[in-house]
């Protein structure tokens, strides 16, 4: 027996919000929607990662998720157009990724990154 996926639940009665953060702006698919919930991730792809954390590296909040992208300053320009107020970065770290951190609609704290 192995772990198959793991999925991060956020607690929201706003929904349909996550569409324009998630699908709009992130581009991911939406892979199941029963109203209720909707699940957005990448058709075909599996992955499974979980961290703990102490912090979130370099003296910033430890985030409640972390996107990877494949260009972070294009990502970074798209957040800005949308309206979001970035929160950290975008910076390179010593650890070699390049990130910034931006509040979901739903408060939640994101870090987008890219390794470098």
């Amino acid at each position: 027996m192995r772990v198959k996926r793991i999925v991060t639940n956020i607690d929201t009665q706003h929904v349909p919000a996550a569409k324009g953060f998630y699908q709009d702006l992130l581009e991911l698919d939406l892979l199941m929607n029963h109203e209720w919930i909707q699940t957005y991730g990448l058709l075909g792809e599996e992955s499974v990662q979980i961290s703990f954390a102490s912090q979130g590296g370099s003296g910033t909040p430890t985030p409640d998720l972390s996107i990877e992208v494949d260009d972070v300053d294009a990502m970074y320009n798209r957040m800005m157009s949308a309206g979001y107020t970035i929160e950290y970065g975008p910076t390179d770290e010593p650890w070699g990724v390049r990130r910034f951190y931006v509040r979901d609609p739903f408060g939640k704290l994101i870090n987008i990154l890219a390794h470098v």
